[in-house]
């Protein structure tokens, strides 16, 4: 029987770069075709072929409730109903806007976009805007989308400039972003010793989820803030994938470090296309129309994607949900770190309310360096092991997994069950300790 998925992908290539819309789809760092998926249910996704997978991707992290949960399916389509845009206010947006406001800690006010990158880049802006300052600090490794500030690399050493990690970024841009370690508190205190009265804002996932899942020293996070609040510099947490992810108040609310700013997409939209940026009321009144920087969107606040973000920004309020939710994310990464020992493979995993990190690295890393020492091939075969027995991880050893609150304790232990056999083919192959 012929392979749909591979048909599909050689067709896709004639007119898409690559053969996909988003680069990690294209399988290049595991090999193969990507699944070209058609439905969901739960966690559960069928792809073109007729086959069905558990699903521990979600749509890289908004599908929290999992896919097509009949309450936001229904306000979807209520809302289509009604029409699918205005390019003007909606009461759904005001209602939104309450919510997040009342649920994150830092935020004050908040502006609706589309798209995580969108958010970030705007927060960036108006951070600029209201100090006066142009240079930003980022942190090796972590992603905030594909503006041209943020994809900067390290520069040659310790508080160094950063440099273009993207075609098409020119470097009189890149000199305007220092990239430091994740993790590296001395080293912050450092750069705002040498840098401070020059530094607009420093920009950070509290939990870095875009080189695999790295928790934070708290210290780490009590540091940016008291140097951000010393120096006068604006401190944006990006919670795109974080935000309701790890928790109801998001990872500021989980580790008690409140930014300037944050950023927000993905579980704010249920699956749709939503981001948001909003914080301290002084910083966001600096926005245009009330202030001097610019942003706009046509269709921000689209009311389909608001219509999805508060069902799901409903249904996660429910008591014990995210009790539940952390105990079956830890149950999974307990579960195959003590398969991997048994089949001596060098392996480590790590949770964070829903989200989680697979590791061939006998610790979990602290930074970006620890993660590319990774054994990236032994994961390949890992990956394409649980693939083929109906188990959907992230196509990369650099991304995060997710689990839903779909997710049964049954589809764990089935999960559990076929990482046992697939660690045991990796052992008999030769890939142990």
């Amino acid at each position: 029987m012929s392979d749909r998925n591979t048909t599909l992908f050689e067709r896709a290539r004639r007119h898409i770069p690559g053969g996909v819309n988003s680069p990690v789809r294209a399988f290049r760092s595991v090999g193969g075709a990507p699944r070209f998926f058609v439905s969901g249910n739960g966690a559960r996704a069928t792809d073109v072929n007729g086959d069905e997978y558990l699903d521990y991707v979600g749509s890289w992290g908004p599908l929290i409730l999992g896919h097509a949960h009949p309450e936001v399916v229904a306000a979807v389509q209520a809302a289509a109903a009604d029409g699918l845009s205005f390019g003007a206010p909606t009461e759904g947006e005001v209602e939104l806007a309450d919510l997040l406001c009342r649920l994150v800690p830092s935020m004050d006010m908040v502006r609706l976009v589309s798209s995580g990158t969108e958010a970030t880049m705007s927060a960036i802006r108006l951070a600029r805007g209201y100090t006066g300052r142009d240079l930003l600090v980022k942190f090796e490794g972590c992603y905030h989308g594909h503006s041209d500030s943020l994809l900067v690399k390290a520069g040659s050493g310790l508080l160094t400039f950063g440099n273009p990690s993207s075609g098409g970024v020119p470097a009189d841009v890149a000199k305007h972003t220092m990239v430091l370690d994740y993790n590296d508190a001395a080293q912050v205190e450092q750069a705002f010793a040498a840098h401070g009265n020059k530094i607009a804002a420093v920009i950070v996932e509290p939990v870095a989820g875009n080189m695999n899942l790295i928790a934070p020293d708290p210290a780490f996070l009590t540091t940016l803030r008291a140097c951000c609040t010393q120096y006068g510099a604006v401190l944006i947490f990006d919670e795109v994938m974080t935000g309701f992810r790890v928790g109801l108040e998001c990872a500021q609310g989980r580790y008690g470090v409140t930014p300037d700013m944050t950023t927000l997409a993905k579980v704010i939209g249920g699956g749709m296309p939503l981001g948001a940026f909003g914080g301290r009321r002084d910083i966001m009144e600096k926005i245009a129309p009330l202030g001097p920087v610019y942003q706009a969107g046509t269709l921000s606040g689209n009311p389909l994607a608001v219509a999805a973000g508060l069902v799901t920004l409903r249904l996660i309020q429910a008591p014990g949900f995210y009790a539940d939710l952390s105990r079956k994310t830890a149950d999974l990464c307990s579960g195959l770190s003590q398969l991997a020992r048994k089949h001596g493979q060098v392996f480590s995993a790590q949770s964070v309310g829903g989200m989680f990190g697979l590791y061939f690295r006998a610790e979990c890393p602290q930074n970006y360096a620890d993660v590319l020492e990774c054994d990236t091939a032994a994961f390949s075969r890992f990956f394409h092991a649980m693939l083929a027995a109906g188990y959907y991880f992230a196509p990369s050893a650099y991304e995060a997994g997710f689990v839903s609150a779909a997710h049964t304790d049954a589809d764990i232990a089935a999960t559990l069950a076929a990482a046992d056999a697939a660690f045991g083919r990796l052992s008999s192959a030769g890939c142990s300790a």
